[in-house]
């Protein structure tokens, strides 16, 4: 019998094989790197299991048996049983995907009530109330922020507090009252610690403010801040280049002007110029319809 069906045999049987030492000359040229061990996965640095006691404590002399003999003794042990099939995922174990509402048929009172009732992400969890909206909700212009901060979920209305009281001196500049125009927020709630939205939060939140957009109508819609420009417009374009342009609302042709948030405007002064400048350009649009 040659050696490789001897092997064969043996490994049938669960003996262990022995093979020959591999000396450094009959190793494959392709050696790992010097530095392999910090590249490979952690599954190929575990150290190497010690072999089975049965194998290294020494045990009595046993009767020796050809080749045969062994296997027509090993063809009665019954093999292991099947690994039984695993079990699919049932629909309870399955965590269901939150997706936004359907709110292209709701009127203000029904649109209003699902955004009180939203729980859809977790900003419900820390809110004091939502702030749905506030202003005149025929007018032709319309105000878009980004989310409530803290004075905002006090009072349950978009840009009240400092940011506010600018945001209404900057739309008396162009001659129109806070009360003439619509002003609302891509978030209905705030986040904690005034963070910067979340994308999951927007998306969830994206149908109540394109049903506002469709109630209202607006002839020119002011996005103001970073934050609501790239949410608004599905952009990622710096406001920097986003400013001085008219944009189009996607899937529309609103005109869309983007501007500086008033809060940013608190804390760098130096930019009001560019931010009536922004202002003139809407009122240019405006005249223009």
């Amino acid at each position: 019998m040659d050696l490789q069906t001897r092997n064969q045999y043996m490994k049938a049987m669960g003996i262990p094989v022995w093979m020959p030492r591999v000396t450094p000359a009959d190793e494959d040229q392709e050696t790992m790197p010097a530095d392999a061990a910090q590249l490979a996965p952690a599954a190929f640095q575990s150290p190497i299991p010690e072999q089975d006691e049965t194998y290294n404590t020494p045990s009595a002399p046993t009767q020796h048996i050809s080749l045969e003999q062994r296997l027509a003794q090993t063809a009665d042990i019954p093999t292991a049983p099947p690994t039984a099939p695993v079990a699919e995922k049932t629909a309870e174990s399955v965590i269901p995907v939150k997706i936004a509402p359907d709110c292209s048929q709701l009127n203000w009172s029904q649109l209003q009530q699902s955004v009180v009732d939203c729980q859809l992400c977790g900003l419900h969890k820390s809110r004091a109330q939502t702030v749905f909206g506030v202003g005149d909700t025929q007018s032709d212009w319309m105000i878009i922020g980004e989310a409530p901060g803290a004075e905002e979920d006090k009072q349950g209305q978009p840009f009240v507090g400092r940011a506010g009281r600018l945001l209404n001196n900057m739309l008396a500049a162009v001659g129109l009252p806070r009360n003439a125009v619509y002003i609302s927020n891509v978030l209905k709630c705030r986040p904690p610690n005034n963070r910067d939205p979340k994308a999951d939060e927007a998306t969830l939140c994206r149908g109540y403010l394109e049903r506002q957009i469709a109630l209202v109508n607006p002839k020119l819609i002011i996005v103001v801040g970073r934050i609501a420009a790239h949410n608004l417009l599905h952009t990622t374009t710096p406001l920097g280049r986003l400013r001085g342009t008219v944009h189009t609302l996607p899937d529309s042709d609103t005109p869309v002007i983007v501007t500086y948030h008033p809060a940013y405007l608190l804390r760098q002064p130096a930019e009001k110029r560019k931010a009536w400048q922004d202002l003139q350009l809407a009122r240019q649009v405006m005249a223009a319809k």
